[in-house]
C-alpha cells in the first residue's frame, strides 16, 4: 500500500460507504412505512365509503316501499287513538289488542330494517331538518321554539328523513324560556314565522 492510502485511510473510507448505505436504506424504508400507511389509509378510506355506498343503495331501494307503508302505521294510530275506553265489550278488546298488536309488530319491523320513528317529546327544541311546523301556539307552558304538540310522526330511513314530524311549535314569547338555538337553526325561536317560511322542514304549512 502506498504512502498516500493508509490503513486507517482505507477503514474512513469504508465506514463513510457504509453509513452512507445505511442512510440510503434509512431513507428508502422511511418511505416504504409512509407509503404502506397511505395504502392503509386509503384502503380504511375505500371501506367506509364501500359501506356508505351499500347503506345508500339499501336505503334508496327500501325508501319507496317503507314510505308506502307510512300510510299503514297511520292508519293503525288513529284507529288506536279512537278506541272507546269505557267498552266492556269482549269482541271489541280483543279486536282492540289485535290492532295494537300489528301496530306494535309494524313498528318492530320498521326498527330491524333501519327505519326510525321521529316523534318529539312536547318541550324539546324544534328541528328544521327532522320536524315541520304546521301551526304555532301562542300562549302556552312551553318555550319559544319547543315543540307543543306532534299532529304526525315523522319518520327516517338508515340516517335519511323520509318524512319530516309535522308538529305544533310554541310561539315568540310563549311560556318559559324559549328554547335554545344552535347548530340546529330553532327559526322558532330567534326569527318570525314569515321569517322563517321557506326553509327546508320549517315553513308553516298554513292550510292546517
Amino acid at each position: 500500500m502506498s504512502e498516500d492510502h493508509t490503513p486507517d485511510d482505507a477503514d474512513a473510507f469504508i465506514a463513510a460507504a457504509e453509513a452512507d448505505e445505511i442512510a440510503v436504506l434509512r431513507a428508502e424504508a422511511a418511505g416504504l412505512k409512509e407509503q404502506a400507511l397511505r395504502y392503509a389509509a386509503e384502503a380504511e378510506n375505500t371501506k367506509r365509503r364501500a359501506e356508505r355506498e351499500a347503506n345508500d343503495a339499501r336505503a334508496y331501494a327500501i325508501q319507496k316501499f317503507a314510505r308506502d307503508l307510512l300510510g299503514v302505521a297511520d292508519n293503525l294510530a288513529r284507529a288506536l287513538a279512537h278506541v272507546p275506553s269505557d267498552s266492556a265489550d269482549p269482541a271489541v278488546k280483543n279486536f282492540v289488542l289485535g290492532v295494537e298488536m300489528t301496530e306494535k309488530e309494524l313498528q318492530g319491523a320498521f326498527e330491524r330494517n333501519g327505519l326510525k320513528r321521529i316523534a318529539p317529546a312536547r318541550g324539546e327544541r324544534f328541528d328544521p331538518h327532522q320536524h315541520q311546523a304546521m301551526m304555532e301556539a301562542p300562549g302556552t307552558d312551553v318555550g319559544a321554539g319547543g315543540v307543543v304538540e306532534v299532529m304526525q310522526p315523522g319518520y327516517e330511513l338508515l340516517g335519511r328523513l323520509v318524512r319530516p314530524a309535522m308538529v305544533v311549535v310554541a310561539a315568540k314569547g310563549a311560556g318559559a324560556e324559549p328554547q335554545p338555538t344552535g347548530a340546529g337553526s330553532n327559526p322558532y325561536g330567534e326569527t318570525t314565522a314569515t321569517e322563517a317560511d321557506g326553509e327546508a322542514g320549517g315553513s308553516i304549512d298554513t292550510r292546517a
